[in-house]
């Protein structure tokens, strides 16, 4: 099955480094991420009904860049976290990019849009 790379983007009222803290802190990413999440060092060990998958941090800039590479991903996969404010409006966004099976790009869609919608609940906004 060939696998896609989908890119997402989404508009806060948070700051980035309210919404960097979400993405990194285990208290956090329990909230809206994960079932749980331990975290050492630049390891971290995400689960969900009752399966673990374990991440690496490969790129980190504090408030702006995150990216994940997950030890069962493919080569060249990863999921990234990008932050910035926009001189426009004000707000933040929260560019998101993930890779999928072909074909099932918009239950992907779906299933962040869920958990973005919970993010803005417990970061306010």
């Amino acid at each position: 099955m060939d696998r896609v790379k989908i890119d997402m983007e989404f508009i806060f009222k948070a700051s980035p480094s309210i919404l960097y803290k979400f993405l990194t802190a285990p208290e956090c990413l329990v909230l809206w991420f994960s079932e749980g999440c331990d975290v050492t060092e630049d390891e971290y060990v995400f689960s969900w009904e009752g399966d673990e998958e374990q991440a690496h941090i490969v790129d980190d800039i504090e408030e702006e860049r995150l990216r994940f590479k997950f030890e069962d991903s493919d080569e060249g996969e990863y999921l990234e976290y990008r932050m910035y404010k926009s001189d426009i409006t004000q707000q933040t966004i929260l560019e998101i990019t993930d890779f999928c099976d072909d074909g099932e790009e918009q239950e992907q869609k779906d299933w962040w849009s869920k958990q973005v919608s919970q993010l803005r609940i417990v970061c306010g906004g």
